[in-house]
C-alpha cells in the first residue's frame, strides 16, 4: 500500500494536479484516490472514464488493431484528463486517471510523469 500511496502523492505533485485515482476497468470503482474535493468528484469521473476505456478497447478490437493503449488524453476548456492503463505486476484491468488544471499544467511533462508513475506502480 505504501507504493500506491507514494504513487498517488507523486501524481498530486504535478503542476496543476486536481485529482488522481487508480480505477478498476471492470467495475469502474476507484481502488485509491487523492485530491478531487470540491473541484472534481473522482468516483463519478472514474466511472465515466471507465466507459471511455471500454469503448476504445472495443473499437481497437473491432478494427483488429494489434496494439496497446499508451494513454488517452481528454482536453477540456479548463482541464486535461489523462487515462493510462496499468501494465505493471498486479495492475491488469486497472488504469491510472489524472485530472489537471489546464492553466497550470505542462501537458508534455504531465504525460511523461504519469508514464513514470505507472511503470513503478506495484499493487
Amino acid at each position: 500500500m505504501a507504493n500506491l500511496n507514494n504513487s498517488l502523492a507523486s501524481a498530486m505533485q504535478l503542476s496543476g494536479a486536481i485529482g488522481v485515482a487508480i480505477v478498476d476497468i471492470e467495475s469502474g470503482m476507484t481502488l485509491a484516490q487523492a485530491g478531487g474535493g470540491d473541484h472534481l468528484n473522482l468516483d463519478v469521473a472514474a466511472a465515466g472514464n471507465t466507459e471511455v476505456m471500454r469503448a476504445k478497447m472495443r473499437t481497437m478490437s473491432d478494427l483488429d488493431l494489434q496494439d496497446e493503449i499508451e494513454d488517452v488524453l481528454i482536453t477540456l476548456g479548463k482541464q486535461y484528463h489523462i487515462i493510462r492503463p496499468v501494465r505493471t505486476k498486479g495492475g491488469a484491468g486497472l488504469f491510472l486517471y489524472v485530472a489537471l488544471d489546464k492553466s497550470k499544467a505542462n501537458l508534455a511533462m504531465a504525460r511523461h510523469k504519469v508514464a513514470e508513475i505507472e511503470k513503478t506502480l506495484t499493487l
